[in-house]
């Protein structure tokens, strides 16, 4: 979701250019070809409950397809890209899965990153090597598009041979922004304070924000970039009180220190209304038993999320939701758990449309997919690689649990 260096950009794609390719892989039951499909995303940290859910999403995809995509037989491999000593992904951990991925003749597509800033590193390695990619959850602009948001040098330089191998399922965050904007305006904010933690999706997303809430005539009195390292955040906060703020929103992950920021911008702004995006709709910030804000602060707080209420997903979406709850017994699966799902299922519909199992043609399958009825409903996917949905959830915090509230039809124009 989220700014890597250029430093880290060319050590990865020389990181990428060397190494020996891995053995072709071995056929599979019948004499099949097995192809692999490998997933990257952090285990560890703030994010570890989130992308849990997202894994067993793809391994039920998997399950429920026989292990199959047409004629082929798929093999998964889950890929850690965070270290316990970071508690979020790290260059180094992406950087060697993407590598990983780039030199195993076998590999078909690569589910990931979860992270923004994650894929600002793993694009140019596996688009080197000409691995088709499937976000099941970034949002910043400039992966795809030098649309408001983007930063200078957006995309293209995360494509260095030139052709397009990234695609997501999610909305990018011009969707995002006019829907956190829509919704603060909608609330009665009228002076917002808002933070960013200077990542690819934090920074990239405050920009999104500030441009829609200047077009539906709301005030951001700041856009502060904040040092997740700091011990806290009173200076910052009692500055956005004296200045008359009235809501707050942080643009930004959880694992950049956003426990510490919500609650010090609550105790400057006990009245003000608390705004969060995706990059904190997990566990590790809502739960207090994970760490997260306590009940207080929650109280406050709505996030949004490209995700909605199980009952506003057309029937699949919600046979998934039932059949995940069945499995893993767990009544109340993360948010993003589909999107892992769906990741798989988009990642099996095109191997077995590709016919061959070759890279490129699964490749041309990918960017191919037209109004492709899923659980998250009718979409394609567009010549960016972006997805043509569009909707956001709202939610708020009861009990350290995310409760859906309304979905926002989020307007650009």
């Amino acid at each position: 979701m989220k700014r890597a260096i250029a430093a880290v950009l060319v050590l990865a794609l020389g990181a990428a250019a060397c190494g020996e390719d891995e053995p072709s892989s071995p056929e599979g039951e019948g004499g099949s070809k097995t192809l692999t499909v490998y997933s990257s995303l952090p285990l560890q940290g703030a994010q570890r409950p989130q992308t849990t859910d997202m894994v067993k999403g793809i391994e039920l995809a998997l399950e429920q397809a026989g292990g199959k995509a047409g004629e082929f037989t798929i093999k998964y491999e889950s890929l850690d890209d965070s270290t316990a000593q970071a508690g979020s992904w790290t260059p180094e951990a992406t950087t060697a899965n993407a590598r990983k991925a780039a030199q195993d003749d076998s590999t078909a597509l690569y589910i990931g990153e979860f992270n923004s800033g994650a894929s600002a590193v793993s694009i140019p390695i596996l688009n080197e090597g000409a691995i088709p990619q499937i976000s099941p959850a970034n949002t910043a602009v400039g992966l795809t598009s030098d649309e408001p948001g983007a930063a200078p040098g957006e995309p293209t330089k995360y494509y260095p041979t030139g052709e397009r191998t990234y695609t997501r399922i999610v909305p990018k965050d011009t969707i995002q922004g006019a829907a956190v904007a829509t919704l603060m305006k909608e609330d009665g904010c009228t002076r917002v304070q808002m933070t960013n933690d200077k990542e690819v999706y934090g920074a990239g997303l405050a920009n999104n924000i500030e441009g829609a809430a200047e077009a539906v005539g709301l005030e951001i009195i700041s856009n502060d970039a904040v040092d997740k390292n700091a011990p806290n955040y009173r200076s910052l906060a009692a500055s956005a009180a004296g200045e008359g703020a009235d809501c707050f929103i942080f643009s930004g992950i959880t694992a950049n220190n956003a426990v510490q920021l919500y609650k010090d911008f609550e105790a400057a702004l006990p009245d003000a209304k608390l705004y969060g995006p995706d990059g904190v709709a997990e566990a590790g910030f809502f739960d207090p038993k994970e760490g997260g804000i306590p009940p207080e602060v929650a109280d406050k707080v709505k996030l949004t999320v490209a995700t909605l209420s199980p009952d506003e997903y057309p029937p699949g979406g919600q046979e998934f939701f039932d059949a995940f709850r069945e499995k893993y017994d767990e009544p109340n699966p993360n948010p993003y758990a589909i999107y892992g799902y769906e990741a798989m299922r988009l990642a099996l519909d095109a191997i077995e449309r590709s016919g061959t199992g070759d890279k490129a043609d699964i490749l041309k399958a990918l960017f191919e997919t037209t109004d492709r009825e899923s659980v998250l409903g009718t979409y394609s996917i567009d010549e960016n690689g972006d997805t043509t949905l569009t909707d956001y959830g709202v939610y708020t915090v009861k009990d350290g649990e995310l409760v859906f509230d309304r979905t926002i039809k989020a307007q650009t124009e």
